[in-house]
């Protein structure tokens, strides 16, 4: 079945954008296509979320194309060397090259390459937060940001997801670009604080 076919599978609903990178296009990108959103997650690690989030885009315009098959079955030497073109995609260009191609690799091999599948079919939420821990790349706290987005503002809610649904503030429910800015400036004191505790 091809990419473009299998994207009519769609949320119960979608934003228009996510104010994640301050660039409507990109903004645009990771709101519309499922792999893309999760390919941003998983760049999501120590670089800015506007960096991480205008990744998609960019290796959408360096390869032509964000289908996870495609993306799964290239040679992962070269996809590093897109990945460290000037500007890199990451600040740690091969690690994060690998962890993208491994998480389409699971997407392909688990959900024939329609990563919106992951909450479309999740059956509860408990099963829904099992099917986002076991992608490639996405920790414990991308978890709890991917929930509250996807219950937020995508309006995925099997059975079950009130007691799935962070109470604490996460990326997830960021709606516009003042709210990211006063979400960055909440973690930046909440690392700032634990350093001192740490210290």
């Amino acid at each position: 079945m091809a990419y473009a076919a299998r994207m009519t599978t769609t949320p119960r609903s979608t934003p228009e954008l996510l104010p994640f990178t301050g660039n409507e296009e990109a903004d645009k990108l990771i709101a519309s296509d499922p792999i893309a959103l999760l390919v941003g997650f998983a760049l999501d690690q120590q670089v800015t979320v506007q960096k991480a989030f205008s990744g998609p885009l960019e290796i959408r315009r360096r390869l032509g194309h964000l289908d996870p098959a495609r993306i799964a079955a290239m040679d992962p030497v070269e996809l590093a060397g897109i990945f460290r073109e000037r500007p890199a995609i990451h600040r740690f260009p091969a690690a994060m090259a690998e962890r993208v191609q491994a998480l389409c690799a699971f997407v392909v091999e688990r959900y024939d390459g329609d990563a919106s599948r992951v909450w479309t079919e999740a059956e509860s939420g408990a099963d829904l937060r099992r099917r986002l821990s076991e992608l490639p790349g996405i920790g414990d706290m991308k978890v709890r940001s991917l929930l509250a987005l996807l219950i937020k503002q995508y309006g995925v809610r099997p059975p079950g997801w009130e007691t799935e649904l962070p109470e604490h503030p996460t990326l997830g429910g960021v709606t516009t670009a003042e709210e990211l800015a006063e979400y960055q400036a909440q973690k930046r004191a909440h690392k700032a604080a634990m350093r001192k505790t740490t210290g």
